[in-house]
């Protein structure tokens, strides 16, 4: 990604946020994270989030629709993971303002944070 973004790449990062905006989602996201690589079945998710199936494939379907994550089907289970590739880009857009272009944020503080 160029260091000053276009407006359709703002566009889509603002999406991006949109859809993990919510409790729920950004609770799915950080457990789709923890399962990195294999991802989850959705009724583990479920379970593990005390989320009811329909409201689960709503969120999962808001998170797949930003390509925040993926899913592959193995028989008859659907397996959810997250995109690090995209999830990457995001955080790389964010990373470059604060942190290269005027410094807001020391880069040293965001590698201590993810420690």
């Amino acid at each position: 990604m160029a260091l000053k973004p276009t407006e359709d790449e703002i566009t889509r990062f603002a999406d991006m946020f949109s859809a993990m905006g919510t409790g729920p989602r950004l609770r799915i996201m950080r457990l789709l994270l923890s399962a990195h690589p294999e991802g989850m079945v959705v009724g583990n998710i479920a379970e593990e989030l005390s989320i009811p199936a329909s409201t689960l494939s709503h969120h999962l379907d808001k998170l797949k629709n930003e390509n925040l994550v993926k899913v592959r089907r193995e028989g008859t289970y659907l397996w959810y993971s997250a995109d690090t590739e995209v999830l990457s880009e995001l955080l790389g857009f964010l990373y470059a303002e604060c942190c290269t272009r005027n410094k807001a944020i020391e880069p040293q503080a965001i590698v201590r944070l993810c420690r």
